[in-house]
C-alpha cells in the first residue's frame, strides 16, 4: 500500500518469503524478528493483524501487535491484509 501490488501468502509460508516469490522485496535482515527491518502495519489500524507467529518472541510488544504492526519475515497470514511497507520494491527481472 499504496502501490497496489498483491501476492499470495500461503498459510506455510512467512509473508516476507511470500512477496519475494511474487517479486516484491520488503526490507529484511535476520528474518527472525529480532532486528525488526521488516516493520510494517496492517491496515485498518485499531485491530491486531490477523497473522500468527511461529516463535515464541516475535519482537512485538502487546500494544505494536494491537495496533496492527508485524513483522513479514516470521508472521504466517491468517487472512487477507494490506500492509503498509514503504521501503518495498519490485524485484529486478
Amino acid at each position: 500500500m499504496p502501490s497496489g501490488w498483491q501476492f499470495e501468502a500461503p498459510l506455510d509460508t512467512p509473508i516476507l518469503l511470500a512477496a519475494q516469490a511474487a517479486g516484491i522485496k520488503l526490507p529484511s535482515l535476520c528474518r527472525n524478528g529480532t532486528c525488526r527491518a521488516c516493520l510494517c502495519q496492517a491496515h485498518p489500524g485499531g485491530a491486531s493483524a490477523p497473522v500468527t507467529y511461529r516463535i515464541e518472541w516475535p519482537g512485538l510488544s502487546r500494544d505494536e501487535k494491537r495496533d496492527g504492526w508485524l513483522l513479514p519475515c516470521c508472521a504466517y497470514a491468517g487472512a487477507d491484509l494490506v500492509i503498509d511497507a514503504p521501503d518495498a520494491a519490485r524485484a529486478a527481472l
